[in-house]
């Protein structure tokens, strides 16, 4: 059975970006562009990983975070959150807020794909 991933990204084409490149590599991929129903939908859908955008419209990623580690059926799942904030301290931040790996924008897709396979394989 495919790995299941759940991909929380705004802009289009990222989130096409990703969802493809994860789909070519054999991954179940679920996409959200409203972070309001991000939570509800994992728990309806269970990943094994979560990519989540910190900055979203009307929610930040950073308490979508601290939201899902506070879930039941989500505490566990590894979270890669990726930003285009790469200022000094984000990565503390966003890390401190429960996310399991940091990868900045813009995201090259070699270290994306060791970033998700090291993640949904520990």
């Amino acid at each position: 059975m495919s790995k299941r991933i759940m991909v929380v990204e705004d802009n289009d084409l990222n989130r096409k970006l990703f969802c493809d490149v994860l789909k070519a590599n054999g991954f179940d991929v679920a996409s959200v562009a409203d972070g309001r129903s991000v939570i509800e939908l994992a728990k309806d859908y269970s990943p094994d990983l979560i990519i989540m955008d910190i900055q979203l419209p009307g929610v930040s990623g950073i308490d979508l975070i601290q939201t899902a580690r506070e879930e039941s059926l989500l505490q566990k799942v590894p979270i890669l959150a990726v930003t285009a904030f790469a200022a000094k301290g984000d990565e503390e931040r966003v890390i401190s807020a429960g996310a399991t790996k940091y990868l900045a924008k813009p995201v090259s897709i070699v270290p994306f794909m060791g970033a998700v396979m090291e993640m949904i394989n520990s």
